[in-house]
C-alpha cells in the first residue's frame, strides 16, 4: 500500500465519504463511533483504522496503519529499524522529527506531512497520517467533491 505524503495511503484520499471508501475497500470489518462522534472503519486485512470527522460532515481526515506492505518512496516501513527509515526519508527531504516517548512505544512526529512513525523496540510498529491544514486553518481536502 502506497503511502501518498499530505494526500492519504493507497486510494484512500482525504476527503473521501464512508460511501467513497467502502466502494473502494468494499464493507469494513468493524464500524463504530468514537468518543468525539467521529466515525471509525477497521479494515482487518489492509491492517487499517480509518476516521471520518464527525465536525468535517464525516470526511477520511485520519488514517492508522500497520500493514507490511505499507511503503512511502518505494521505501518498506513496517518492522524496519526506525534509524533506517530516517536514513531513507533524508534522501527526500525529511529531517524533522519530534519525538514523544510512551512506555515502550516512541512516535516520531514530522509536523510538515502531519505523520507519525510509531515504534517499538527501536522497530516502526505503525504509522499514523493526518490530513493537512492550510494556510487559511482547514483542511485541504484531497479527494474531488462531487457536484
Amino acid at each position: 500500500m502506497k503511502i501518498n505524503l499530505k494526500s492519504g495511503i493507497d486510494k484512500l484520499l482525504f476527503g473521501m465519504k464512508q460511501n467513497d471508501v467502502t466502494a473502494a475497500l468494499g464493507k469494513p470489518d468493524k464500524n463504530y463511533v468514537d468518543e468525539d462522534d467521529n466515525g471509525i472503519f477497521v479494515y482487518n486485512k489492509h491492517k487499517i483504522r480509518l476516521t471520518f470527522y464527525q465536525e468535517e460532515d464525516l470526511k477520511l481526515g485520519y488514517l492508522v496503519a500497520s500493514s507490511n506492505d505499507l511503503e512511502v518512496f518505494g521505501f518498506k516501513l513496517i518492522g524496519r529499524k526506525i534509524a533506517d527509515v530516517k536514513k531513507d526519508l533524508a534522501t527526500k527531504g525529511i529531517t524533522k522529527f519530534t519525538q514523544e516517548t510512551f512506555d515502550t512505544f516512541e512516535n516520531y512526529f514530522n509536523e510538515d506531512n502531519w505523520f507519525i512513525l510509531q515504534t517499538e523496540f527501536d522497530e516502526v510498529v505503525k504509522f499514523e497520517i493526518g490530513a493537512i491544514i492550510n494556510d487559511k486553518d482547514e483542511f485541504d481536502w484531497k479527494f474531488p467533491v462531487k457536484k
